[in-house]
């Protein structure tokens, strides 16, 4: 799991451990038996299918890169988060530190209860109130002191609520450092600027690993992942930076990455094939600072994780970063033209 001091998409998290504390103390008196959640983190959980597409078919998160060219700065960029480090699945089965491996997410119907949810930023945050059950799954359990993602897709509406740092309380209502409302029908980008639950302000579900798509032998979009060190800027179609650093060598938030073309995946297992051939054709955004090469997935008890740490094989020296600019349509939406037949010759780029 993530662990850089700067992870994280805030200016800071002033109040956080108080928070935290307090819930501990809710939980362990249990003043309020009546949230699963204060047990949520002794699951080995097995993710419900999705009941939504994730964005339109043409939205840049469904698109394919591997024609585009290389970015000029790509080989600054693999240096910088570790040309040696290894791929990290930041997904799996069972505990980890008490808590299930991964970004968990829950589907609810369109009548559920809307609650209120009160943020950190809300300057940033779209307002509530939100349909968020008592006992919805936190990325790393209820005694997480992580980021506490909270996932929610509205099966009727197709919609998704996400949280950072979200914590229930005693009347039904949550708190969360930030909030973002995604419809996801729409090519639509939160508004120039924003953050989301990401620090990239972008959504965090379409990029996760599932086991289901896995089990289906293709994975049909960008992944999610993350890095030690990023640049006080960010691409289309990210909206927000988390860093001061302003060197060219430091990607933006918003930055792909893709596996290269001649990088031989036949020697690794079927289900890290379908990863690798992801990664290969959709790539990965950079959206969050935090480990070099995590990529981000659902936690499910049918995964191996034995089979998953075969990732370690793979390098970042077998990336290179994109450049994706010819794919915007428009700056304020995530519609991207067809991307190009023929591989673009990159040789080049440094």
């Amino acid at each position: 799991m993530t662990t850089n001091p700067m992870k994280g998409n805030h200016k800071s998290q002033d109040g956080k451990y108080k928070k935290h504390i307090a819930w501990l103390i809710l939980c362990v008196l249990a003043i309020i038996p009546q949230l699963s959640a204060c047990n949520n983190s002794q699951q080995d959980v097995t993710n419900e299918s999705l009941p939504c597409q994730l964005f339109p078919d043409d939205n840049i998160w469904n698109t394919a890169v591997d024609t585009l060219p290389v970015d000029v700065n790509s080989s600054k960029y693999i240096t910088t988060i570790g040309s040696d480090e290894p791929v990290h699945a930041d997904f799996g089965s069972g505990l980890w530190e008490g808590g299930p491996i991964g970004i968990p997410f829950t589907t609810i119907p369109g009548d559920q209860e809307k609650v209120n949810v009160v943020f950190d930023y809300d300057d940033e945050s779209d307002p509530g109130p939100y349909p968020i059950p008592p006992d919805a799954p936190i990325e790393g359990g209820s005694d997480s002191d992580g980021d506490r993602h909270v996932l929610v897709v509205d099966w009727d509406n197709c919609i998704l609520y996400e949280l950072f740092y979200a914590f229930p309380q005693p009347d039904g209502s949550w708190t969360a450092g930030s909030g973002a409302i995604f419809d996801l029908n729409s090519n639509g980008l939160r508004p120039v600027g924003w953050t989301s639950a990401d620090a990239a302000g972008l959504p965090i579900l379409p990029g996760l690993v599932r086991y289901e798509e896995v089990a289906s032998g293709e994975i049909t979009h960008a992944l999610r992942s993350t890095a030690p060190q990023t640049r006080k800027d960010y691409i289309w179609p990210a909206r927000h930076y988390a860093s001061s650093l302003t060197g060219s060598q430091y990607p933006p938030m918003g930055q792909r990455f893709r596996l290269k073309a001649d990088f031989d995946i036949s020697g690794f297992s079927i289900e890290v094939q379908v990863i690798l051939q992801a990664l290969k054709k959709y790539g990965m955004f950079l959206t969050d600072n935090g480990s070099s090469w995590f990529i981000s997935g659902v936690p499910d008890k049918r995964w191996d994780n034995d089979v998953l740490h075969e990732l370690h094989d793979v390098k970042g020296s077998d990336f290179e970063a994109v450049d994706e600019s010819s794919l915007m349509v428009d700056p304020d939406s995530g519609e991207a033209y067809s991307p190009p037949l023929n591989q673009i010759s990159t040789s080049n780029a440094q």
